[in-house]
């Protein structure tokens, strides 16, 4: 993923700085060319890296460190501030009524994203209805409408009507009591002066309170042609960016909107209708660095657990408590806060590196270890160190699995409690990026 590849690298060079007894002229300038290395690497536009790195350089030489802070955490605390900048200005998203023009071209992602959205905005407790107005794409309606029939959500279109601008008239008068209204529009190959005239006639139409402009992170720097095209036409006012888990082009696409002046809304990194991520510079800046983001974990946590008898227990995670007792709880709200290494990511674990089998529990085999947990007694789940030879036995048959599947679950178990025990230890050592994080993002 490019978010790991950047983050490794961004990290990397931090850590040298840390490393070094003297942050003098030398010192910087290595850093910057580390930086500068890390970004180009992911795409980013090369004068943009310039004008960071210049930036970079002559606040490290020329500010002063704030009271109480040292020279090598003012250092660090300019380039987080300076990568922040490089990421746009925030954005926010209302939770109230309001319609969005969704815009895009062909194989952005621009469907999935629709419904992705309306899935977010339902989560937030919205009435929410999507209109079709694809006509271009043969099946554009249908793969929406089967998206929205999945989470509930009113799909509105007519598959015979090629004429968007009516799709959207009649749509809007079917959704009147829908709070949130997402249009979906087509997208071409290119950007045809037709595509442009019909996004303008249904910007003007429908009164969009918001137009999105949603774009692969494929394109890299390419994509600042598109969104600068659109934002001309119809005044783009947010970026959302897809397919963030399979391209080394990220940092291009990141780069080159933020130069336009939209800031980015939302980011999009999986396949289901819940891996749509809202776009915070100082979270996502503080996740590449290692200096996580709790405040998205919160949201997470709280939505996950929203509405049901099992309780999430942050605090016993964030102490690295974690029993089996805590993990037969957790496995469910956890996967439904999302991919683990999302979550992971959001926890403030410095240079702690997290071995790769904490990821690779699947929703089946959260399934397999909640019914093998069933089979466990209390003192058991209490104190999984008790689970000898004739008890492993004892749980495989009680629960139908094998002997190895109980094996396979303790050995899981063992990992991610030696992966919170790291991260709860992380803030001991010289470089403490959390306690750096607090004083970073803190206004003078």
């Amino acid at each position: 993923m490019v978010l790991d590849r950047l983050g490794s690298s961004l990290k990397d060079a931090l850590k040298k700085l840390a490393g070094k007894t003297v942050v003098d002229r030398a010192a910087v300038e290595d850093l910057v060319k580390d930086l500068q290395r890390a970004l180009i690497q992911s795409d980013v536009n090369v004068k943009l890296v310039m004008r960071l790195s210049q930036a970079i350089k002559a606040r490290s030489l020329d500010e002063e460190p704030a009271k109480g802070m040292s020279v090598r955490e003012h250092v660090l605390r300019i380039v987080y501030q300076e990568l922040v900048g490089l990421m746009g200005p925030p954005t926010e998203v209302a939770l109230g009524k309001q319609t969005i023009l969704m815009a895009g071209l062909q194989g952005s992602g621009k469907t999935t994203t629709t419904a992705k959205l309306a899935r977010y905005f339902q989560r937030k407790g919205l009435r929410v209805s999507v209109i079709g107005a694809d006509t271009f794409r043969p099946g554009a309606f249908e793969q929406l409408a089967s998206l929205c029939q999945r989470i509930n959500v009113p799909c509105i279109g007519d598959p015979n009507e090629k004429d968007a601008r009516k799709i959207v008239r009649e749509g809007l008068l079917k959704a009147q009591t829908a709070e949130v209204v997402i249009i979906d529009t087509q997208g071409r190959h290119g950007l045809e002066d037709d595509l442009i005239q019909e996004i303008i006639d249904l910007n003007e139409l429908s009164k969009a309170s918001h137009r999105w402009l949603v774009i692969d992170a494929a394109l890299g720097q390419q994509a600042q042609e598109q969104a600068r095209r659109f934002h001309e036409a119809i005044g783009i006012d947010g970026v959302i960016i897809t397919k963030m888990d399979g391209t080394a082009k990220g940092g291009g696409a990141l780069s080159a909107v933020a130069e336009t002046g939209a800031g980015i809304v939302f980011i999009g990194s999986g396949e289901t209708s819940d891996d749509l991520e809202r776009f915070d510079p100082d979270g996502f800046i503080s996740r590449l660095l290692g200096m996580g983001d709790l405040k998205s974990l919160v949201e997470r946590a709280e939505e996950a657990i929203s509405g049901s008898a099992e309780e999430l227990d942050v605090n016993a995670v964030l102490r690295g408590k974690f029993t089996l007792r805590d993990m037969y709880k957790q496995l469910e709200a956890v996967n439904r806060m999302g991919p683990l290494k999302q979550i992971m990511s959001m926890l403030p674990l410095g240079s702690v590196e997290i071995p790769d089998g904490v990821y690779e529990v699947t929703g089946t085999k959260m399934v397999r270890y909640r019914i093998i947990m069933d089979s466990m007694t209390k003192k058991e789940l209490d104190d999984p160190s008790t689970i000898n030879s004739s008890r492993t036995h004892r749980i495989a048959v009680g629960s139908g699995a094998q002997v190895e599947e109980v094996r396979e679950l303790l050995r899981y178990h063992k990992t991610m409690q030696k992966a919170l025990k790291g991260f709860r230890g992380a803030g001991g050592g010289r470089f403490d990026m959390q306690r750096i994080m607090k004083r970073f993002s803190g206004k003078q």
